[in-house]
């Protein structure tokens, strides 16, 4: 589990939908490339991932957070139950150790085709849902 996919200093992600409105948890679903040189060491890094990273992840309001690994492509999943992701996705943003992990992490991934932000996970589109 790792926030790869929260923002940058040129900016992070748009609001999730329906936070400004009700007080629901919003599904936020992410993609980017695993570059298969890096692949081993990814896995490594994930089966292991720093205690001070799980509690920011947590401390933002992040909620429910998977990664999932299929021929080359990863796909995370995770629900964000806070009020204010603007200031949650700033206090990822700032943090030291979350910032030394995303060195670790960033050069092993690739952005995918149609990726328009400063960090390689790609926002993807829910267009269904059940409980």
């Amino acid at each position: 589990m790792h926030p790869d996919f929260i923002g940058s200093d040129e900016g992070g992600l748009p609001s999730p939908p329906g936070r400004e409105t009700d007080n629901s948890v919003a599904r936020m679903g992410q993609v980017v490339r695993l570059l298969p040189k890096h692949r081993d060491d990814y896995i490594a890094l994930h089966e292991a991932v720093w205690p001070a990273v799980r509690t920011m992840i947590s401390e933002c309001n992040i909620k429910n957070y998977s990664i999932f690994e299929r021929d080359g492509l990863l796909f995370a999943y995770f629900e964000y139950a806070g009020h204010d992701w603007n200031a949650d996705n700033a206090k990822m943003m700032a943090d030291p150790t979350t910032r030394e992990w995303w060195k670790l992490t960033d050069p092993c991934q690739q952005p995918v085709h149609g990726h328009d932000g400063p960090r390689p996970w790609a926002q993807m589109t829910e267009v269904f849902h059940h409980d």
